[in-house]
């Protein structure tokens, strides 16, 4: 059973949006640090933005200000909103959810974002 499901990736013109979410189940939601990922072809996999379980929000310099994430316990989601997209933004975005606590660390399936120039 997939824990994580993202969802809403797409195609989008340069200083276009999009949203991308992920679904949580069969986990304690609230209890976990969320962070979405993306990986470029030919590229590492690097941090896009995170959110801890109190809503502190952590941002990679690059998409401040262009990007929000945000939380939703009661749903057990997790969004991203992706403002001002730029073709560099062109990857597969990946949700992940970890409790060191629990010492549990999931990762969604990704979702395609391509951003066309």
């Amino acid at each position: 059973v997939q824990v994580l499901v993202e969802s809403g990736g797409g195609l989008v013109r340069a200083g276009g949006s999009l949203r991308v979410s992920c679904a949580a189940s069969g986990i304690l939601f609230r209890m976990y640090a969320v962070s979405w990922y993306r990986q470029a072809p030919g590229k590492q996999r690097e941090l896009v933005a995170s959110i801890t379980s109190s809503g502190r929000t952590n941002y990679a310099d690059s998409v401040k200000g262009r990007f929000t994430i945000s939380r939703d316990n009661a749903k057990n989601t997790m969004t991203l909103q992706m403002n001002n997209l730029r073709p560099e933004d062109t990857a597969v975005y990946y949700c992940n959810a970890n409790s060191v606590s629990a010492s549990r660390d999931y990762w969604g399936q990704g979702t395609q974002v391509t951003v066309s120039t």
